[in-house]
């Protein structure tokens, strides 16, 4: 009888497949973000805190107990850095007074400079600006709805966080169970394997980013603090949140920051100097800090961390962002350990070599080699 097994798929059909299955996966994050994006960082809180709930299970502290402790801990942290970010703000936001006639000014001498450059009236431009007021207002109902349902999900993520956290440590056991036994005995070394460079690659990746956060923040306050700008620790803190976000972040951070400036001071140099000083830290930070911080042994090339980076903030806002890389440097372990998976793994890595020669490359130069007609000496007489 012939054989009924079926053969390997063709490439177009898996790569079909594979296609779909990535608008499968995408469709579903962007339509469950609200309980999606709450448990990836309840998995990040969980695992950043694992050796510590270690360490005090070791001392005979019970488990509940032990995950309460670094929860509340951690939870205080936090608050803390919450709170003084909102002393900051309230001290900005005391000074918008100032800050509109600052603002009034600038806004008359770039007024000024349209009209010389192109032509156009002060009381052009004024109506210009009107009619873009206009249509902002009539599409105020749906702004002030994505601002109620933005505060709403915060507000989720604030209370879910704690308690997906506390369940995740209370039964890990059972859950990393689960993950080795739905796989083949088999693979059962190959699962175990990459649960604990999962494991070391998210502790790593937050731990490192929590120290260069602290360091950045602070290189940042004191370049302020020289220059004398306002706001220094402000803006030196708000520009290391930002820096956060891989790549993008330090852009919108010098933006912001330089913006901000500008209309705390009349001196142009100001502004200057803190683009100067960011660029600066920004320079520091991407061959200093980042590679003997953060760095983990999975390498992701920067091509991907762009666009997981621009994929995770279209389909989850800034929290997708964050979460892209730490995501993605999980499926290259994945990837790199399942066969007709490694290929995506290799994409994914920045693990420059040189290209290796084809089979039919290697048998034409061969034959040409032989073929090649020998060099005889001629011996003079």
């Amino acid at each position: 009888m012939p054989s009924t097994t079926p053969g390997p798929l063709p490439f177009l059909s898996k790569m079909t497949l594979s296609i779909l299955l990535l608008v499968l996966i995408g469709g579903i994050i962007w339509v469950g973000q609200e309980i999606i994006v709450p448990f990836a960082f309840a998995i990040l809180l969980s695992v950043l805190l694992l050796p510590f709930n270690n360490w005090m299970e070791k001392k005979r502290i019970p488990r509940v107990a032990a995950i309460l402790i670094s929860l509340i801990i951690s939870l205080v942290f936090i608050a803390g850095v919450i709170y003084f970010l909102a002393t900051q703000i309230s001290n900005f936001v005391d000074d918008l007074p100032k800050i509109k006639q600052q603002l009034e000014l600038h806004f008359r001498t770039l007024q000024k400079w349209v009209s010389q450059q192109f032509n156009l009236s002060r009381k052009e431009q004024t109506e210009m600006i009107e009619n873009a007021t206009e249509k902002m207002k009539g599409s105020g109902t749906g702004v002030i709805g994505q601002t109620f349902t933005s505060i709403t999900h915060m507000l989720a993520v604030v209370v879910l966080l704690p308690v997906y956290s506390f369940l995740m440590l209370y039964y890990r056991d059972m859950i990393r169970k689960f993950l080795i036994e739905v796989f083949e005995d088999k693979h059962e070394p190959r699962v175990r394997e990459v649960l604990a460079e999962s494991r070391t690659i998210v502790q790593s990746y937050m731990v490192g980013l929590l120290i260069e956060l602290a360091i950045v923040a602070a290189i940042n306050s004191a370049g302020f603090l020289i220059i004398g700008i306002k706001y220094a620790i402000f803006l030196g803190i708000l520009a290391a949140i930002l820096n956060l976000i891989p790549y993008i972040g330090m852009l919108i951070a010098s933006i912001l920051c330089m913006l901000i400036t500008l209309t705390t001071t009349n001196d142009i140099s100001d502004v200057i100097w803190t683009g100067v000083v960011l660029v600066l830290v920004q320079f520091v930070d991407n061959n200093i800090l980042m590679p003997r911080i953060v760095s983990s042994k999975v390498k992701i090339n920067a091509l991907i961390s762009i666009l997981g980076v621009l994929i995770g903030g279209g389909l989850a806002g800034v929290s997708g962002m964050f979460l892209s890389i730490p995501a993605i440097a999980i499926l290259k372990v994945i990837f790199d350990r399942v066969d007709h998976l490694k290929p995506w793994g290799l994409i994914l890595g920045d693990d420059i070599t040189k290209p290796q020669e084809g089979k039919i490359y290697k048998r034409i130069r061969s034959m040409s080699s032989k073929q090649a007609p020998k060099k005889t000496s001629v011996s003079a007489n």
